[in-house]
């Protein structure tokens, strides 16, 4: 698949999520409806991995790169935020560990499952 129709792929991936959200009673983020889309089509193999293998890589290889926007307003509202330091800083600092965590059990997690499913070992 050619570059511009895996980028088409998941722009409208991320449509679809943007148009769930419009017609959900709740609100829910679009960004979140969009990642489950793309999580269940590509569990149930609707899309392969092949089809947006490349610009998914472009994406995280430049994933700093997005998060400059956000950055840039915590700058902006820093005065605002100038008294609340202390306890910003008290969550980023007990979460990140906790979140680190969590996110390397689940990965071994899901490598024991998938070794169990094969029938083998450990993985060297």
């Amino acid at each position: 698949m050619n570059i511009m129709a895996e980028v088409g792929l998941i722009f409208g991936i991320c449509l679809a999520g943007v148009a769930v959200e419009a017609v959900l009673p709740v609100t829910f983020p679009a960004s979140v409806i969009s990642l489950m889309l793309l999580m269940a089509l590509l569990f149930t193999g609707v899309i392969k991995t092949r089809h947006i293998q490349r610009v998914a890589g472009f994406l995280v290889a430049n994933m700093s790169f997005f998060f400059l926007p956000s950055c840039v307003g915590i700058m902006e509202h820093l005065d605002v935020l100038a008294g609340k330091l202390l306890p910003v800083f008290a969550i980023c600092f007990l979460t990140t560990p906790l979140i680190y965590l969590t996110t390397a059990w689940t990965v071994q997690g899901m490598m024991l499952l998938r070794n169990k499913r094969k029938g083998g070992g450990k993985d060297a």
